[in-house]
């Protein structure tokens, strides 16, 4: 596939897919730790995110995790059992190559010999923007490493989770998938974050405390996964970021930080709605057609305060104080309905021992 970011800058990328457990990237975390295996079941509890846009796609790629970025984490969740054995991998999920691959990356990590008993459950909203195989396997490592008595710290997971994202493909294997960073990052401690490049987490911030998120799923034509996403974020996106990715960190740095210290709703709205017409959110947004616009400008015009597309859509998030029946009369009209009616998660990730 070839990857088109400005007039000079045309390179060719070949997907290599490959069987679970093999390419590997333990980041230098490898060695012999001090394992004490859990009798009992772990369960990790991650929440779902809203991926607002990517500061600049010319710093990430499939083999390449980065590029920074903004996001908010949703009491919407994934959890992961896991139950330590003697040997053997025991997984009871739909999406196996994923789960495996992640498994031992954790076990060459962390020197584990034996096995594991594992039990997957997301929230069945796939390739739609709100981050279920991020949250997947953030409870997955979270699980495995509690079960082994914690040798492994919440930023040493995120980071292996993010140098070794990967996506199955038909034939079941793997291959590098995209990853900033930002929905680990904000599964992990909740509220809003911003990463820099290399998955850095640059911020961290309570977010809309006692508001109410609304996600809306409109209807589209078009793939948001696959060849069709590697398309748009690797060509078109890339040519809009090198335009505007400095005003996009300018509006993060200058605008978006004190919003979100003084808990300014409104003018985090703000802010977010200019970034939709900027870089590569532009490109995610016109990517489902203008329709996608012309319905968000419509609810920002009847007053909600913050609206926003998820990372390459469809779904669109709605931040406000307004109930959940006065949002419904705004959007029906649109042809839209409320699809999850939540909030922001500003805990993170739980761990129960059972």
């Amino acid at each position: 596939m070839k990857i088109r970011g400005g007039d000079l800058d045309l390179v060719e990328y070949e997907f290599q897919p490959f069987h679970s457990g093999e390419c590997i990237h333990t980041l230098g975390f490898e060695r012999d730790y001090h394992l004490s295996p859990y009798s009992g079941i772990v369960k990790a509890i991650a929440p779902g995110r809203i991926h607002l846009t990517v500061l600049d796609m010319n710093r990430f790629a499939p083999d390449r995790p980065g590029g920074g970025g903004v996001g908010f984490a949703l009491q919407i969740y994934c959890s992961a059992e896991v139950e330590c054995t003697a040997s053997g991998l025991e997984i009871d999920y739909s999406r196996e190559p994923i789960i495996r691959h992640f498994v031992e990356v954790f076990r060459k990590t962390v020197h584990y010999e034996g096995g594991f008993k594992i039990a997957v459950f997301d929230h069945e909203k796939k390739h739609v923007g709100l981050g279920s195989t991020g949250s997947v396997l953030l409870a997955l490592g979270h699980a495995m490493n509690a079960a082994l008595g914690s040798p492994l710290n919440s930023e040493q997971i995120r980071l292996l989770i993010g140098h070794n994202y990967v996506e199955e493909t038909e034939d079941g294997q793997v291959t590098s998938g995209f990853e900033t960073g930002v929905g680990p990052a904000a599964a992990t401690y909740g509220g809003m974050v911003i990463t820099g490049d290399e998955l850095a987490l640059a911020y961290r911030h309570s977010f809309a405390e006692g508001k109410n998120v609304f996600v809306t799923i409109p209807p589209t034509v078009v793939s948001s996964a696959g060849r069709a996403e590697f398309d748009l974020l690797m060509n078109r996106a890339r040519n809009l970021d090198y335009q505007d990715r400095e005003l996009k960190a300018y509006l993060l740095l200058m605008d978006l930080i004190p919003a979100l210290e003084r808990g300014d709703l409104l003018k985090i709205g703000d802010i977010i709605w200019e970034i939709e017409f900027r870089g590569s959110k532009r490109a995610e947004v016109e990517h489902h057609g203008f329709e996608i616009y012309r319905q968000m400008s419509l609810l920002r015009e009847a007053g909600l305060e913050f609206v926003g597309m998820s990372s390459v859509g469809p779904s669109i998030a709605i931040v406000t104080g307004q109930s959940r029946e006065a949002v419904a009369r705004l959007i029906e009209p649109l042809g839209l309905e409320i699809a999850i009616e939540t909030k922001v998660n500003n805990e993170g990730l739980k761990i129960i021992f059972q």
